[in-house]
Formats: C-alpha cells, structure tokens, sequence
C-alpha cells in the first residue's frame, strides 16, 4: 500500500520525505520492523520510542512517525511529524487494514467489574441463533476458532486493527470487545467503529494512572461518545446515573438496564441459590424467566446487560434465555475448582474492594462453615495503593471469617510492607488473619484448616496464570496447584 494512502486523514504537523513510496507494515516497537515498515515513535510511561528510532531504520523502516525531532543516519526516508503519536498509530492501522470495524458489528463494554462474564453471556447469545461472535478481552481473545492470547484487556491500536482485518477475512459478522479504561486513555481504540456501548459500573481502580475517580470516569465515558447505535448502561450505578444524564442529548439511543431502578430492562422475582440464580427478565418486548449458572446479584447485572444488548440487535426472549443458561462456567469467574463432601475451592478474579465484597456477598450465605479467604493485593504504588490495600483489607475483615493475607503481583513493590498494610487495617477492623508471602504457602495452608462445610475462597488471579515479582514473570496456576497439593493431602492420607 502506498504511505500517502496510508496516512489518508492523518491530522500532521509536517512531513518530510517522499510518501508516494510502498510500505509493507506498521510497528510500533523497533524489534518488530521489517523492511518497508513505518515506525511509529510513542513515548511509553517507561520507554522512549524516538531512542530506537535509528534501530528501526537499521532494521528497514522506510518511515517514522514522530511527536518530536529525532537525529536520523539516513537521508533516504520519510519523517512524519504529529501531535499524538498514539491517535496517529490509531488511524494509520485503520486506514492500513482497510478501516475492518465498519464491516463488524462492534460492541464495546467498559467498566470496572463484569465485563468479562456479561462478554461470555452475549457470545452464548449470539452464537445459540447462528451469528458469529468473536471475543476480546481479558482472559484473551477468540477469533473463530482460535484462542489468541493478549498482554493487555484491550491490546494497542495496531494490534487491535489486526485482529480485526482477520474477523473480517473469515467474515465474523459480531465482535464483543472489553475496553479497559487504559485504552480509551491512550487512544488504543480510537478508529474504532463502535456499534454498541455497554457500562456496567465504576468502583475504586487504576487510580494510578487516573489520579481519581473524576478522571476514571472521563475516561470511561469515551465509549458512549463513540458508538452510532444504542449505548446501554446500569442505571443503578451512581456514576450510570450520571452517564444517562450526560447521554440524554446524544442522537444514540440508550437503553438502561437494573434492579432498584426504574430501566428498560430489569430483574424481578429474584432467586438465590449456592449454585445458581433465577429471576425474571423485564423488556420493551416482554418478560422471560431466566437461570443464570453462576450465584450473586452480580451476575444478575450482568446477564441483564447481555439481554439488553440482545434485545438491540433484535434477538428474540426465548434465544437470550437460551444463549446465557448455555454458559456453564468462565475460567476465574467464581469458578469451582474443588469439590467434595468435605469442603470446596473456589477461584475468582476479584481484585477491587467492590468486586471482593460482592463476590463474598455470592457466596456467604450459602456457606455452611467457614469462610476462609485468600488474597493479596495489586501493589499500586503510593497514597492510592495503600487506601485499595486498606479498603480490601475491611472486607476481609467484615466478611470472611479467617483471611489469609499473601502476595497478589507484588511487581516492584515490597510484598512484605503491602501485606502489612492490609493486616493493619484487618486488625483495626477486629478480623482474624495469618499471613504468608509465598501465595503457594497461603493456599496450602488455607486447604490444611479446612474442616467440613468450609469454602476457601481464593481471590484476585482468577484465569492468570503467572506472577509478577519485581521485573520477572513466573507461571504461578492457581488451578494447578490446588490439584497439585490436594493430591499430595491424599497420598498422606491413603
């Protein structure tokens, strides 16, 4: 493809060099450059792309993308100056791969907790009348038939584009995308073409790139001034109470979805089990009992946010009831990974105080015994961090009844001050605790005082499966290492 055609509608400073010359690809980092590629130069929260500038060259880039001037080794190219080299690397894979989001159906969901489950319920629902839905998100991303696994919730622009252009090439007629807060920020989707919006709620999180919850909002709100369709938002959410007012102008229409609240769609007669959920769901185009396969008013929300996004693309009741009571199970989603007469483990990805004490809430009152909880806390660094290890460290305290304290993904952090500071707030909040940093030691403790009608309930890696301990990442699978221990407990005992 020509780079004039590439760089079609890209909003410049300057260009220096020819742009009537082929260009093969597009990079982002220096490593990856091929002959012919343009170079796009993003200055990272830790690296400095302009600094591999000449390394691309050297590599066989044939033009760079800058925010500023970089000292080049060769005549031969084309330097491209922007204001925003991120928003540029946006629209330049877009225009690269043939713009593939206006040929999809594109449903973006955001908020801080359930995305993933409400995303897994709207592919069931999909799927069940025959139109191909691909996925991506956290747990990682399916594009027909394969699994593709991704760094980030939302990967960056170029990679996004890619996967895209390949849903396009197998013709996926739906796509369901997690887009986390980081990425409407940095402009990872800002040349997508956005269908739908879904909001699901906004809790205390990230706060170490947003600062605070004003600008954790700003950033979430993006999406719902991107869609062309319907936006869809939980209206008892405090800030969805405040999104549907910013909305009520916009020529989207939107469609709200609840419990407490009066909402285009919402749940009555509801229904709690151990193992599941019933109630009713309430539509413009009527009411449909519904079994959700998972405990907790959580996945009442979240399956009502699925239906909603159904009911848009006009998908009858009896197919949505069919679709989400097909999900059976999502890998770290209150998923049981052990079960006997005796107790049961259960693994979730919790890892926000919101996200904690309602997954608890799920799971507490069907509990016969003891709650014993196991959990660490993301290390974010500063005043920030310690108020999310404080707040996580009252819920272990209030709901659970002995907290077993570790290491979640310490990174830099020192894992023996953040798991101090959560004992401390524990201890001010009379709960009862042991600690460990080894997380391995605090589940194999956690599975050997377990005695009859006991949940150890394990939280905050859910569907990962490694650590991240200072620079390095080492496979850490929950999953496989309660098998493993619960095998070694039934070597000692036969």
């Amino acid at each position: 493809m020509l780079l004039a055609e590439v760089i079609k509608e890209l909003d410049y400073i300057e260009i220096v060099g020819n742009i009537n010359k082929e260009v093969s690809g597009i990079a982002y980092n220096s490593k990856e450059v091929e002959d012919d590629f343009i170079f796009v130069a993003i200055q990272g929260f830790t690296v400095d792309g302009h600094n591999f500038a000449n390394m691309a060259l050297e590599k066989g880039a044939s033009a760079l993308i800058v925010e500023k001037d970089v000292d080049v080794s060769t005549d031969d190219i084309t330097i491209i100056k922007v204001k925003n080299s991120r928003k540029a690397l946006a629209k330049i894979s877009s225009n690269f791969y043939d713009n593939p989001t206006g040929k999809i159906n594109l449903i973006g969901i955001t908020g801080t907790n359930g995305k993933t489950s409400t995303s897994y319920f709207i592919r069931s629902i999909y799927e069940h009348v025959n139109k191909s839905m691909d996925l991506i998100g956290t747990i990682g991303c399916i594009i027909g038939d394969k699994q593709v696994k991704t760094n980030n919730t939302t990967p960056e622009s170029l990679n996004l584009q890619q996967m895209f252009s390949e849903m396009v090439s197998i013709n996926t007629e739906n796509c369901i995308m997690e887009v986390s807060s980081h990425a409407l920020s940095l402009d990872r989707v800002a040349e997508c073409d956005f269908n739908i919006g879904i909001y699901t709620n906004l809790t205390p999180d990230h706060l170490e790139l947003h600062n605070n919850m004003e600008e954790y909002f700003n950033a979430k709100a993006k999406l719902f001034k991107m869609t062309k369709d319907f936006n869809i938002v939980n209206i008892d959410d405090e800030y969805g109470k405040r999104l549907v007012e910013e909305l009520k102008d916009s020529k989207v229409k939107t469609i709200t979805y609840g419990i407490d609240n009066k909402a285009d769609v919402y749940a009555t007669d509801i229904l709690y089990d151990a193992e599941f959920t019933k109630f009713t769901a309430n539509t413009p185009k009527g009411s449909i009992e519904i079994k959700v396969n998972f405990p907790g008013n959580i996945y009442v929300y979240n399956s009502l946010a699925a239906i909603a996004c159904a009911y848009c693309n006009n998908i009858d009741l009896e197919n949505i009831k069919t679709g989400i009571e097909k999900v059976k199970d999502i890998k770290g989603r209150l998923e049981v990974v052990y079960k006997d007469k005796d107790y049961k483990i259960i693994v979730d990805f919790a890892h926000t105080e919101d996200g904690l004490e309602k997954a608890i809430k799920a799971v507490k009152p069907f509990t016969k015994g003891r709650l014993i909880l196991v959990f660490g806390v993301y290390a974010a660094p500063g005043e920030k961090g310690r108020a999310k290890r404080y707040a996580m460290g009252k819920v272990a305290a209030k709901h659970a009844d002995i907290a077993v304290v570790t290491s979640d993904n310490p990174k830099e952090q020192d894992p023996n001050s953040i798991i101090k500071e959560i004992v401390e707030s524990i201890k001010e909040h009379n709960g009862t605790y042991v600690s460990f940093v080894d997380r391995k030691e605090a589940i194999k403790y956690a599975i050997e005082i377990s005695k009859k009608d006991d949940v150890i309930f394990i939280a905050g890696k859910g569907h990962e499966t490694s650590q991240k301990i200072g620079k390095i990442e080492v496979p850490f699978n929950e999953k496989e290492i309660i098998a493993d221990i619960m095998k070694n407990n039934r070597k000692k005992t036969s």
